[in-house]
């Protein structure tokens, strides 16, 4: 593994190597939740805790937890911060749990969770993983956010359940609905890779004439 800064293990998760929108990875909760932008939010946080929790334990018992069990073991712990953060939204949002359905006890098969524990937390310090869960599990949550605002705004017309157009604006219904998780996540991605190609084509070197190279936009 390339070695990091400790700067580095928080940012990289939130943008350059977000664990959505980049590594195309819990697609199932993202695709299926952000339907509204509190639903998004709250899945955000759920997952943002078991992650954060998860990595500390497994990155301060990772020496005394046998090879051989290893995965079970990151199994139980996860399984052990799900129930809480189960438990605790269903007594702080109840609609939204209900809302949720399946999808927060299912935290515990989410590849996010498990691919942070055995690729980083259990090869790292416990100050070095809690940054990298806070990085990933912080990216996550945006991911979550520009889903489930974009569906909501265009979908229902609204953002947080406030109105934002007016009694005249006719919702596309077909963004709440599953279709619009992947018609969002398709044109999410697309943004992504038209601005990565610009800026790629920004610094692509250029050939002039008499075989002088140079930058786009720098000097001959």
């Amino acid at each position: 593994m390339k070695e990091t800064t400790a700067q580095e293990d928080l940012l990289r998760g939130i943008w350059r190597e977000n664990p959505v929108l980049v590594q195309l990875l819990g697609l199932c909760p993202t695709l299926a939740v952000t339907g509204s932008v509190d639903n998004a939010v709250v899945m955000g946080i759920a997952t943002f805790f078991v992650l954060l929790g998860s990595s500390v334990l497994v990155s301060t018992f990772k020496s005394i937890i046998p090879k051989e069990v290893r995965i079970s073991a990151y199994i139980l712990i996860i399984a052990t911060f799900v129930t809480i953060a189960d438990m605790v939204t269903h007594a702080l949002v109840p609609d939204i749990w209900k809302a949720l359905g399946p999808f927060v006890p299912l935290i515990v098969v989410n590849c996010i969770i498990l691919g942070r524990q055995e690729a980083f937390a259990s090869k790292n310090t416990v100050w070095r993983s809690t940054l990298d869960a806070v990085g990933m599990g912080s990216g996550f949550m945006v991911a979550m956010l520009i889903m489930g605002s974009v569906r909501e705004i265009i979908g229902n017309g609204s953002w947080f359940g406030i109105p934002l157009f007016g009694g005249h604006y006719q919702p596309w219904i077909i963004m709440i609905l599953p279709p619009g998780g992947f018609f969002t996540l398709g044109f999410v991605l697309l943004a992504m890779g038209w601005k990565k190609g610009r800026e790629a084509e920004a610094v692509r070197p250029r050939r002039w004439p008499h075989g002088v190279t140079t930058e786009v936009g720098g000097p001959v």
